[in-house]
């Protein structure tokens, strides 16, 4: 299918929907349990179990609109997926909390091999968004894959320490607004390694 262009404000409601519904739905079952099979559910893993559903539909949806999936949206339903699947089969929460430290701590690790190896992956990913230089390319992706271990580290210290609404919150909405400042802030400290008509704009 040929990628196509569609109006941005779909795509964020599409990509951030499920997270958000998720976010909801655990808002108004925290405190209630739930029998299926004979076998008791907390509110947190049947509103992880009914996000997978929506997250499906989401990508079905952009997939359909844009023609194309990036690999992080398909890594991401993938770890979703797995670890909701692990958390409601074994009626354990702790499977889809380890989650988030388990992607930060693969986008750092996938990111340092590609140091390693003298590249950066996220020339690869993102380089047709933004016209940066090797150089810069290199330095992003160094203070990123350092960002994704601290991320990683944080998720297992709130969650083993916190209150589980209170995860829930710092996953929704502290982590994803944490990383969004992070990349804006090396955009902008990175600026003399992107052409001048892109530092322009």
């Amino acid at each position: 299918m040929a990628k196509r262009d569609v109006n941005p404000f779909v795509k964020q409601v599409l990509e951030l929907g499920p997270t958000v519904a998720f976010f909801i739905l655990y808002m108004r079952i925290r405190d209630e349990n739930f029998a299926f099979g004979g076998v008791d559910y907390s509110g947190f893993i049947v509103a992880t179990l009914a996000s997978v559903p929506i997250l499906l539909v989401a990508m079905g949806v952009l997939w359909y609109l844009t023609g194309e999936l990036s690999r992080m949206q398909i890594f991401t339903a993938f770890m979703v997926i797995f670890f909701g699947g692990l958390t409601a089969w074994f009626n354990d929460e702790r499977f889809f909390k380890m989650k988030t430290s388990i992607v930060y701590g693969c986008l750092a690790t996938i990111l340092g091999i590609g140091l390693l190896r003298g590249k950066s992956p996220l020339a690869w990913v993102m380089g047709e968004m933004l016209a940066m230089s090797e150089e810069g390319w290199m330095i992003l992706t160094r203070r990123l894959a350092v960002f994704f271990v601290v991320l990683a580290a944080a998720n297992e210290f709130v969650w083993r320490t916190m209150s589980e609404e209170t995860w829930v919150k710092i996953e929704t909405f502290g982590f994803p607004a944490a990383l969004f400042v992070f990349i804006w802030l090396q955009i902008v400290s990175l600026q003399k390694y992107m052409p001048e008509e892109e530092t322009t704009e």
